[in-house]
């Protein structure tokens, strides 16, 4: 089993209260960025939504008065200093944010950067969560798919600093669908950043239930593609609601080998050994001697829940 290392870091963020400037936040990511870069970092993965606060949450009768949230270039003025210091420090990094292109369309986007500040990378979530409608009974509402377009670019995987990168956003994780496209690009390592509520609309949980699911999503891509993942979110209290944190690194074998552990700023980092997934994927999970994509048909013919498919051959009233 070959080794190549790799430092890599989660740097979960804070809850970004509505007040805070793109200036002052992109002041606290960099100052996460020179505190992974000396603990040996090559990546950081930064969350979902980094630059402003969850601004979904907030219902509004007119899109336009929202695009104080989005970004029409990257870099811009304001985030450009984030780039400059990626170029000091040779450190690459993962941003999402919202952007608005010159057509007027809107999308919940990530970047990859690598260590000389290049984009080298770039997704729009397609699992957009929550509704489009006003639900005004609420305390707190999930309005992605009213600001959000659905995502056009696909599940794409990004040759940066030497490895092959796949890039997802928040709700993606939970879908499985979504590693196995990227592990079968060749994904060494899937990033991704995520803003997740305690309380959300309809989906009532415990909080340990909460962070259960939500490692367990990541445990789960990690071991049944073979990838490691890494994950960034918001935490602590973002304008009255709960973030749940949590942000991790799952390896290959599904064990959490770094995860956060309070509610603040805060950056953990490990040194991967991507050559650690080749076991599994010329054991258990070699795609090429043990797939059978002729049998699963039924993943992209059906959207929702339905009927059982007949069995050829096999009468079931018999």
């Amino acid at each position: 089993m070959s080794k190549r290392t790799f430092g890599l870091a989660v740097a979960q963020v804070g809850g970004i209260q509505p007040e805070e400037t793109r200036v002052e936040v992109v002041a606290r990511l960099i100052s996460m960025m020179r505190v992974a870069h000396q603990r040996g970092a090559e990546l950081v993965v930064f969350p979902e939504l980094t630059l402003t606060t969850f601004f979904p949450r907030y219902w509004t009768e007119s899109l336009q008065a929202s695009d104080h949230y989005f970004e029409r270039e990257m870099p811009s003025g304001e985030t450009a200093p984030l780039f400059a210091a990626a170029r000091e420090l040779g450190v690459g990094f993962y941003l999402g944010y919202a952007e608005l292109t010159p057509e007027g369309r809107r999308f919940n986007t990530s970047i990859l950067v690598d260590g000389q500040g290049r984009i080298t990378g770039k997704y729009r979530k397609i699992h957009l969560p929550g509704h489009a409608d006003n639900r005004s009974n609420l305390t707190h509402q999930h309005l992605e798919k009213r600001y959000f377009e659905v995502g056009d670019l696909g599940f794409g995987v990004f040759e940066s600093q030497g490895i092959k990168i796949g890039m997802a956003l928040c709700n993606d994780r939970r879908w499985p669908e979504v590693y196995r496209a990227l592990s079968l690009q060749g994904a060494d390592l899937v990033v991704l950043g995520y803003n997740t509520p305690l309380d959300v609309p309809g989906w009532s949980e415990e909080p340990h239930a909460k962070m259960s699911t939500h490692l367990l999503s990541l445990q789960a891509g990690a071991y049944q593609n073979s990838v490691w993942v890494a994950a960034a979110g918001k935490s602590g209290t973002e304008d009255g609601v709960y973030m749940i944190g949590g942000s991790a690194i799952a390896a290959p074998s599904g064990e959490i080998v770094a995860k956060t552990i309070g509610d603040e700023d805060e950056v953990v980092v490990t040194h991967i050994d991507l050559g650690m997934a080749e076991m599994y994927r010329e054991s258990v999970f070699d795609f090429a001697a043990h797939r059978r994509p002729e049998n699963y048909s039924i993943i992209v013919d059906r959207v929702g829940r339905g009927e059982p498919v007949p069995v050829p051959g096999f009468d079931r009233e018999a």
